[in-house]
């Protein structure tokens, strides 16, 4: 792979690029971002701690804003490093990279259903026993995308077709920004079989696969086999900014919610911090744990982005050729993965483990049944079969978003676009419209102001 085709700066379905000034495409791409409605709605879905009522607590907005800040200054000092190098062509700056990233970063979690990975196992498990009906009335390699249910998919969806344009093109964004979105460059049907790159892992659904296949060859990804690619080496440095995140973030909310300790959080950070008087003298402070924890911040994210851009700049090579092993974490300096992998097995133990969180999990499992036996029984029964019912689930999901060749398809294909279209309306909502429709659908109903 080569960097000049690699940041292509074109538009899904081959539109040029526009550049103005003060703002380069790849800014058009986060600001596109940033103003859709799919975006805006992650400031109501779980991050770790479902309908969590403490403000301090991160949501799904506030930690994509966060992760966009920490993928941007991890793609300028690559791309600066790249430039001093000469790998980089002359249009391109060091900018871009962390433009791009940036916009990246923005989006990753820009599909998660309600109750964020809970919600996508209660999904899968819906398909797999309740739902198993629809499951044989697709085609096989349909019936992986339902069954095994991925938010990154559903993300590469919104980007490219459920938002702002529906279906011509979604958002718009550059090769480059949907390349470097796609974590896992490979369909549902790579992530089932015996050489998974990632078992359950994948980035586009069937109904995605023409703008996937189409986003890979305008970048020059190498392909690895069928509908399988190698990533684009900027997705690397958006995994390693929501990992980086991920290690702290998750700590600081534990300790927010009186989970943890700060004994143990520092114990845990102390291999990634500076030995400096600054630091020794706020962990000495007799400030409150979480305002220790929350500046000391920087310091542990500045120490992850230098070993981050070192391991990219190192790997350059393999990078390109589609050939590095691992994630960019595990060629960061060993305190670096140290504090990180300690930090998401702490997570694991104490924070997610939290009783509250198990009974709301519980719940979330509830909620998604009874929103998807209404949705996709009323999306796909064809109009001149449905019942009042079904109709008025219609046009709350919106008669005029289901495809408009819908009638025209055979069978098998008519139902997967249904379903697909129910999963859109779904995947949208926040944890509280879901736990309020959900409830609406059981007869137990609430006043909406």
């Amino acid at each position: 792979m080569d960097w000049a085709t690699l940041l292509n700066k074109d538009r899904l379905g081959g539109r040029p690029a526009k550049d103005e000034t003060g703002r380069t495409a790849f800014l058009r791409d986060h600001d596109k971002i940033i103003f859709s409605g799919a975006f805006r709605r992650l400031a109501r879905k779980t991050q770790v701690h479902p309908l969590a009522t403490n403000d301090h607590v991160h949501n799904r907005l506030t930690h994509s804003l966060e992760v966009s800040c920490v993928g941007r200054t991890l793609g300028i000092r690559v791309g600066e490093g790249l430039k001093k190098a000469g790998a980089l062509p002359d249009s391109v700056d060091d900018t871009d990279l962390g433009d791009i990233v940036q916009s990246a970063c923005l989006a990753h979690d820009i599909g998660n259903p309600p109750f964020g990975h809970t919600g996508e196992r209660a999904i899968r498990a819906w398909f797999r026993e309740n739902g198993t009906h629809w499951l044989d009335a697709v085609r096989p390699e349909q019936r992986s995308d339902l069954a095994s249910f991925e938010g990154n998919a559903q993300g590469f969806r919104i980007l490219t077709q459920s938002e702002y344009h529906q279906y011509a093109g979604g958002m718009r964004l550059t090769y480059a920004t949907l390349a470097t979105f796609l974590k896992y460059p490979w369909l549902s049907a790579a992530a089932e079989s015996e050489n998974a790159p990632r078992p359950g892992k994948y980035s586009a659904f069937v109904t995605e696969a023409d703008a996937f296949a189409e986003v890979c060859a305008a970048t020059g990804l190498r392909q690895l086999g069928p509908d399988h690619y190698a990533r684009h080496p900027l997705a690397y440095l958006m995994e390693a900014a929501d990992d980086f995140c991920y290690a702290i973030i998750d700590l600081e909310d534990g300790l927010e919610m009186d989970l943890l300790h700060w004994d143990e959080v520092h114990a845990l950070l102390s291999p990634a911090l500076p030995d400096t008087e600054e630091v020794r003298g706020l962990i000495n402070s007799d400030m409150r744990d979480g305002r220790k924890a929350a500046l000391l911040r920087g310091k542990i994210i500045e120490t992850f982005i230098e070993s981050g851009v070192q391991a990219f700049l190192a790997n350059q090579q393999a990078l390109l050729n589609g050939e590095m092993t691992g994630d960019l974490i595990h060629h960061c300096s060993e305190p670096v993965q140290r504090v990180v992998g300690d930090a998401k097995q702490l997570a694991r133990n104490k924070v997610f483990e939290h009783p509250r969180k198990i009974e709301l999990e519980i719940g979330a499992f509830e909620v998604i049944d009874a929103l998807l036996d209404g949705l996709v029984d009323a999306s796909v029964t064809p109009p001149e079969k449905a019942n009042y019912r079904h109709q008025r689930i219609v046009d709350l999901i919106g008669a005029s978003s289901f495809p408009p060749e819908l009638q025209e398809l055979e069978e098998p294909d008519r139902v997967y676009q249904c379903i697909m279209r129910a999963l859109d309306f779904l995947a949208g909502m926040t944890d509280n419209y879901a736990t309020y429709l959900a409830k609406q659908f059981s007869g137990m109903a609430e006043t909406r102001y």
